[in-house]
């Protein structure tokens, strides 16, 4: 019997919207052939698509010379205007040029696309196809929320399995994974995939051509020597035992930074993934600044320690990230925007007036626990930027911070008034450590309401920020407490001196981000 065949570049297996509003399937090639015909990616995984995207801008660069690493910024700049002028997209023949010089397929037998044939031999078990599928429960976890078990694993379809490799090889777990045995080292111990628990932000054009053209990695002046590969580029196989190859851009950048190492088990028509291995694929993780995320800068840390991605938190409103995106900083910023919008005021100007973001978070736990994942989508917010209109983008983070502040007064007053009524602290003078009900009363009720001061304040440029969030807070904190005045001689008492707080406290001193 022939081997399973599903080549990825042919199959329809990465859901798009078309620009006509119609949604359909296409495989990687088509993608790039039809990319001008495209409106999103429509995968329903939000941390596959930010995978998705971060593959085909980098096949992207490579289609269109845009990861010459001999041109200069201006030439690269110039390059990318030229491709942006074409109405027929990416070019047909560099193209097909490109994909027909790879391995494509799911399940070949000497180099399945992303994944390591060597495992069938390395690894003593296999994980299970629940330990593929991201929301299925595995091992002795209940089923909660899914009718799958272990013991009656269903299989996935091959596109399915597809997205879920993508999730892994960027946002794997740490921890204990089945055992790999190399050159007589049996080790399980695995470390977090690149882009765990963080927050994507990605420039989106009016077409998919302009989207990938846009988020291309600029040229750096410290690029390694070594030649930039993607892992369906390399030679041979990576050695998992040896240090990993240096980052370079945008091939390693964008598709060459997995920990993890994945081999799918087909079924004998390649439609559908029964079971798979999956463990460790590197014991070494080196650090890098992707380029579609926010960073938080600490120089008093070593430079190696000193940028920290922003964390994915589904509770925490797209808004709060605005000015982050806006404000331009320098040296002396707290934050950093993403690397990818730091080149889009070379971009022509009917492209930076239309351009929007496209945001996709996964809340997970650092090492081994999801929580859940989103996606957003701002309007065209480039032309409030700060090399384009200062004086909102300064407004956006004035009234940003202004929220940020008030919010954390509101936790800190409604926790105190919370145990002034009903939880005094004991003979010890410890108040108790779990979180006050108030506290989390407020804060769900306080942001969805900021968000509309927020946006109110915008259109009212003369209005003082901290006293419009000083209102909503105190209207909240009322409504919060009202119930207990009535039944605590203490209540009123202690929101009364809550409201005095909000209505005169100074805000706590916040480090100056962008």
């Amino acid at each position: 019997m022939p081997a399973p065949l599903y080549p990825t570049d042919k199959e329809p297996c990465i859901p798009v919207l078309l620009l006509n509003g119609h949604q359909t399937y296409l495989g990687w090639r088509d993608i790039l052939l039809r990319a001008h015909e495209i409106e999103d990616l429509a995968l329903p995984l939000p941390p596959a698509a930010s995978a998705a995207l971060r593959l085909l801008t980098a096949i992207a660069a490579r289609v269109t010379g845009l990861d010459d690493p001999e041109m200069s910024a201006g030439e690269w700049a110039a390059r990318r205007r030229i491709l942006l002028k074409e109405p027929g997209g990416f070019d047909p023949d560099a193209v097909h040029t490109y994909f027909d010089r790879y391995i494509w397929d799911l399940f070949h037998q000497v180099r399945p696309f992303l994944q390591d044939p060597r495992l069938a031999s390395q690894c003593e078990e296999r994980a299970g196809i629940n330990k593929l599928v991201f929301g299925r429960p595995e091992g002795n976890n209940l089923a909660w929320l899914s009718p799958h078990t272990d013991t009656d694993p269903q299989p996935v379809p091959s596109e399915q399995a597809l997205w879920h490799l993508l999730i892994h090889h960027y946002y794997g777990a740490a921890g204990k994974w089945p055992v790999r045995t190399v050159d007589g080292r049996r080790i399980s111990q695995a470390k977090a995939g690149p882009l765990r628990s963080t927050l994507s932000f990605h420039p989106l054009g009016r077409n998919l051509h302009e989207t990938l053209l846009a988020g291309v990695p600029k040229p750096a002046d410290d690029w390694p020597a070594t030649e930039d590969r993607c892992p369906w580029e390399e030679p041979e196989l990576p050695d998992p035992l040896a240090p990993p190859q240096p980052v370079t851009r945008p091939g390693r950048l964008l598709t060459g930074r997995s920990c993890h190492a994945i081999l799918l088990i087909p079924t004998p028509d390649g439609r559908h993934v029964t079971d798979v291995y999956l463990t460790w694929g590197t014991q070494e993780k080196l650090p890098t600044l992707d380029p579609f995320l926010i960073h938080h800068v600490d120089t008093s840390k070593p430079v190696a320690q000193r940028y920290k991605a922003r964390p994915a938190d589904a509770d925490r409103a797209l808004w709060r990230d605005l000015d982050a995106l806006l404000l331009a900083g320098d040296e002396t910023s707290a934050v950093q925007r993403p690397e990818a919008f730091t080149t889009l005021n070379d971009l022509p100007v009917d492209l930076r007036a239309q351009l929007r973001v496209r945001v996709h978070g996964f809340d997970q736990e650092g090492r081994t626990n999801n929580r859940t994942w989103y996606t957003a989508l701002t309007p065209p917010i480039w032309p409030w930027t700060q090399e384009h209109d200062p004086r909102l983008a300064e407004r956006i983070a004035a009234c940003r911070t202004a929220a940020e502040g008030i919010g954390a007064l509101l936790e800190t007053v409604a926790k105190d008034a919370w145990r002034t009524v009903t939880a005094p602290a004991d003979a010890s003078g410890r108040a108790p450590r779990r979180l006050p009900a108030w506290t989390k009363r407020v804060r769900a009720a306080y942001w969805p309401r900021a968000e509309t001061v927020f946006w109110r304040l915008l259109d009212n440029p003369d209005q003082d920020a901290r006293a419009a969030f000083a209102a909503e807070a105190i209207a909240v904190f009322r409504d919060v407490t009202r119930p207990a005045i009535a039944r605590h001689f203490r209540a009123a008492r202690a929101v009364a001196a809550g409201v005095a707080k909000l209505r005169r406290q100074p805000l706590p001193a916040q480090p100056r981000t962008p």
